[in-house]
């Protein structure tokens, strides 16, 4: 018939020729790998515009899929299941080229990466310090005195109040489950407390909160008479607080000590809790003629005291336990089940297993075998490896014999013997003191008991010993 009559179809329905061209580059993808646009048209010498279309098509099936793989300027396709099979290979073939270390190896590594060999100066160094330990329980007394000091060069308390009057850190006791089991009336140089980013504040005591519901808190009558006060007005400073309770300035002190001992209360500077570990004879004080008097108390330069929200039970989140899987790659950078046996708040292992899992699929970390002697998996961040490799290498090609000592306070987080390294656990007391040398523990001292010294050292590393101690 004249003018022809086309058959009408369907326009959803793919034409032959789009057919035959799916399938042809199905069957060229399943052994390619990775390739662009252009290297499937050209072969083929097909439009690249029609390859598109039908790559899309694939896409939409599952059957590929598209992103940055071996060049990061073009975009390429790829099978799959071929791309999962080339990921598998990818992390086997990574894992295999790492060189694990002894644990001496890795002491060293840790001193290096918490800034025990070399020290920071500064605000921000501070501002590091903390963040780098956040979450971290510490007796409140050796915060500043082991830890910090340890830590960083020329430290100053004016430089952690400047970072809790400003909004950025906070200072409190997780757990009340935990703290039902200590004294109340313990002092608070010993209550073990952490330094909190503000903005994670909310994280950190879901993954706090107590699995069943903690008792009412028996408080004292002073302590007691505070809380109410504290409900009422809200956050105060200490005169505040004072006229209002009506007690005397000792006895909101106790108080206050008191609640912080529960995790219920702190202050906007951590001005406040030195207060509270600071004894009575040891604060400053002026000469008048009615004999040496107080000068201003610290109590009052603590900025606001305000009550903080009681944990409750609750689960931690998906998010909260990503955010803690993070936060301990940035406190060790190599993570490993054995290392976080001093760890006080943890999920499962295995809930951080599969957070690891899926950071090492996406290339933000590394599995593999990083420190002898322990079993089960292990994971880094990729400066981290390199910061390993490095303190490993130098130590092999300049090992002399001695190395540099190093000691740290038992409160410490890389208060590691018996549990990295070999020999008996040393209490966390922060009177307790541990020397390293070469990341081998050689010498301790309990409290004010004499030195003990675990291996054979000359006089000279035993008079380095007793001058660092």
């Amino acid at each position: 018939c004249d003018p022809k009559i086309n058959a009408v179809t369907n326009a959803d329905t793919p034409s032959e020729r789009e057919t035959a061209i799916v399938e042809i580059l199905r069957s060229r993808l399943e052994g390619l790998g990775p390739v662009t646009v252009l290297q499937l048209a050209q072969p083929l010498a097909l439009p690249s515009s029609e390859v598109e279309i039908a790559m899309l098509a694939l896409e939409q099936e599952g059957f590929v899929v598209r992103g940055h793989f071996t060049a990061p300027d073009a975009e390429e396709w790829c099978d799959r299941r071929l791309l999962a099979r080339i990921h598998r290979y990818t992390i086997k073939r990574l894992r295999s080229e790492i060189e694990a270390v002894s644990a001496a190896d890795f002491m060293r590594y840790l001193f290096s990466w918490q800034g025990l060999s070399e020290r920071g100066e500064g605000q921000e160094a501070v501002a590091a310090v903390v963040r780098q330990l956040e979450g971290f329980f510490i007796a409140a007394g050796a915060w500043e005195r082991e830890i910090l000091a340890a830590r960083l060069q020329r430290y100053s308390g004016e430089q952690l109040d400047a970072l809790c009057s400003s909004g950025q850190l906070i200072w409190t006791r997780l757990n009340i489950a935990v703290q039902k089991e200590q004294k109340k009336t313990s002092p608070v140089r010993n209550t073990p407390l952490v330094l909190l980013s503000r903005q994670s504040a909310d994280r950190w005591r879901r993954l706090a909160s107590p699995k069943v519901d903690a008792p009412d808190l028996i408080l004292s009558s002073s302590a007691q008479r505070l809380l109410e006060t504290m409900q009422q007005l809200g956050a105060a400073f200490f005169v505040d607080l004072v006229q209002t309770s009506g007690l005397l300035r000792t006895q909101l002190e106790d108080a206050l000590g008191e609640l912080v001992n529960h995790g219920l209360v702190t202050s906007d500077n951590f001005a406040g809790l030195r207060a509270l570990i600071t004894p009575n004879n040891k604060r400053p004080r002026i000469s008048s003629r009615r004999g040496w008097q107080p000068t201003i108390s610290p109590f009052d330069s603590a900025g606001r005291w305000s009550l903080l929200q009681t944990p409750a039970k609750a689960e931690a989140t998906a998010e909260d336990i990503e955010f803690l899987a993070h936060t301990l790659l940035r406190r060790y950078g190599i993570v490993f089940r054995k290392l976080l046996e001093r760890e006080t708040i943890l999920p499962p292992w295995r809930d951080l297993l599969r957070v690891y899992w899926r950071m090492e699929a996406r290339g933000e970390i590394r599995g593999g075998r990083f420190v002898q002697g322990f079993s089960g998996e292990q994971f880094a961040l990729p400066e981290a490896i390199g910061s390993l490799r490095s303190i490993h290498r130098n130590h092999v090609q300049h090992q002399t014999g001695q190395g540099d000592l190093i000691a740290i306070s038992a409160a410490d987080p890389l208060n590691l013997v018996g549990i990295i390294l070999p020999g008996e656990k040393i209490a966390a007391k922060m009177n307790n003191r541990v020397v390293f040398c070469d990341g081998i523990p050689v010498a301790i001292q309990k409290g004010k008991q004499d030195i003990a010294y675990l291996t054979e050292v000359n006089e000279e590393t035993a008079w380095q010993t007793r001058m660092l101690l």
